[in-house]
Parts: C-alpha cells; structure tokens; sequence
C-alpha cells in the first residue's frame, strides 16, 4: 500500500514538474490521451495513421460533429474562419501552443527554460512550435484572437511550416503575408485574420497543453478535420469509429437517394427506420457497389456485426 501511495506521489509531482516546461513531456501528453491504447510518436502524441487521415477527408462536418455529440464530446467544433485556400479540406495530427499577452516576467522564464530545453535562441518564440512539426501535424494555436500585432506567422515561417508537416495551420488569431502564405502549394490555414502588422506585447507559453480554440477543447495528439464549414477537433482514441460510421452514413444516404429517384420507396420510408426489406436491399446493393468502397470488407463486415440497425 504504502509502495503505491509513494509511485502515485512521484507520477504526480514528475507531472508537475514537467508542466512547468514550455514543451510537455510524452509522459504528461500519454497521461491526458490515455484513451488511446494505439502506437505513439516519439513526444507521446497518438499515431493515428496516414489512411485514416486520408479516409478523414469524405467525412462531412455535420457527421463527424454528429457521432461525436454522441459519444458526450460537446465541445469540439468551431466555425467562422477565413480560409487561405476555401476548397481544399485538411487532416492531420494536432500540434498545439497557447499564446498570452506579454508579461515581463514570465516571458523571462519562459526563455529562460526553452534554453535549457534546445530550443531556438534567435527569432521569435513563435518559431518553436514549428521546430517541433513532423509530416502530417498541423499547428493549432490560441492566441485569443489577437490580429493585429498578434500575427504569429509570414510566407517565411509558413514555408517552413509546410516543408516540415505537408499541412498548414489552425489559429484563432491572426497571420501577416497574407498574399505570400496562399502561394504557398498546398499550404493551408484557418484563420480569424491578418493584418501588415508583426507579432508584439504577446508571448508563448507552453506547447502541446491542452488549449482553447473558441467553441473547442483541443489536446495535442487529437485530429482535425478543417473544411470550409467548420473545424471539427477529434480525440484520436475515436477516429477509427468515426471514420467507418461516416463511410457507411454517407453509403446509407447514396443508397437511398438512389432508391428514393428510382421510385422504389417512399420518403417516409427511407427518412424513418429502415423496414427488413429496404436493409436486405442496401446489403444487396453494397455488394454491387458500382466502385470500390472507402473501407475493407473485414471492416465492413464487423461493423455490421455490432450495429443494432
């Protein structure tokens, strides 16, 4: 007993420890995605894979939003951006960093331990969470809607955003550059603004904490799925779920408008409880399926299996 009351107190004041640096430890990050039972990055983030952030993208925003209502996660989505390329929809594993008005003092400090911790001693503090980036991270940023004097980014450090992710960048706050950052091929960011100005009385606090960013909670390691509609934030350990709902929605909807244009049903029918007939015929109709379905049959076939229609 008293064995495991000492391990609890080390575990809880290593975490505390650690959440004095400007960077969170992978034990800290591991700690507040324990949901996730999957392989992780180096820094403790979930490693959700690269074909489901593909398989992400046909996922509209309104189920993504839907299945997570669901599951209790009220508070992951947030709309009303400005977009630097509007038809393009991106996916990818967050990277987060807050952002506060300066303080003397704790900006001090927080120099002070981004030395010890490597990080880089020229430029701006902005620039470490983009020293930090591996191919599929977006950057996700409070910087409590701050535009002007609170633009965190330019073409410059856009560039090296993107040669570093392949991604952009989510910010409730504001960039500069505007012109030069959507020239950018395959760049991309939601954004609440930009302005001429550079980046003054604001400062960095910590990186891959949990964060605000307006309506939603947002923890390193979650996955977003940002189109022109809105941004939904998604914790990792229910992406997969998430990802085959929305696949078989979409051919449940396919499938019925289908029906509904060949006369075959009624409205009611198909906006309502599927009768044993109108299922018999959409699992006759998947195994037809003009094309090659978004997911596996084995992925299929188990999610037949647990779903009560």
């Amino acid at each position: 007993m008293r064995k495991n009351i000492f391990v609890a107190l080390l575990l809880f004041c290593t975490l505390i420890i650690n959440a004095q640096n400007v960077g969170m430890s992978p034990e800290y990050i591991k700690a507040i995605t324990s949901d996730w039972t999957g392989e992780r990055l180096a820094d403790g983030r979930p490693k959700v894979s690269d074909a489901l952030l593909e398989r992400l993208k046909n996922i509209s925003v309104e189920e993504a939003w839907g299945f997570l209502r669901n599951k209790g996660y009220n508070n992951q989505f947030e709309s009303e951006w400005i977009i630097l390329q509007p038809g393009e929809t991106m996916t990818g594993r967050v990277v987060t960093a807050q952002y506060m008005p300066l303080r003397a003092d704790l900006d001090k400090y927080i120099k002070e331990q981004g030395k010890k911790e490597g990080r880089a001693q020229k430029g701006g503090t902005n620039s470490w969470p983009i020293d930090i980036l591996q191919n599929g991270d977006v950057y996700v940023a409070d910087s409590y809607g701050k535009i002007i004097d609170g633009t965190l980014i330019g073409d410059n450090l856009g560039n090296s955003i993107f040669a570093k992710s392949q991604r952009g960048v989510i910010f409730y706050g504001g960039v500069r550059d505007q012109e030069g950052l959507e020239e950018i091929e395959g760049f991309n960011g939601w954004i609440k603004g930009s302005d001429p100005s550079y980046i003054q009385q604001m400062m960095l606090t910590t990186i891959n904490t949990p964060i605000r960013v307006g309506r939603a909670t947002v923890l390193p390691g979650d996955v977003v799925l940002a189109k022109k509609y809105g941004v939904i934030f998604i914790p990792a350990h229910l992406l997969g779920d998430l990802v085959i709902n929305g696949e078989v929605t979409a051919l449940r909807d396919q499938f019925g408008h289908q029906r509904l244009k060949e006369k075959k049903y009624l409205a009611g029918q198909i906006d309502s409880e599927w009768t044993d007939e109108i299922k018999k015929d959409f699992m006759d109709w998947l195994k037809n399926y003009p094309g090659k379905l978004p997911m596996s049959q084995k992925e299929l076939d188990e999610y037949f299996k647990q779903r009560n229609w």
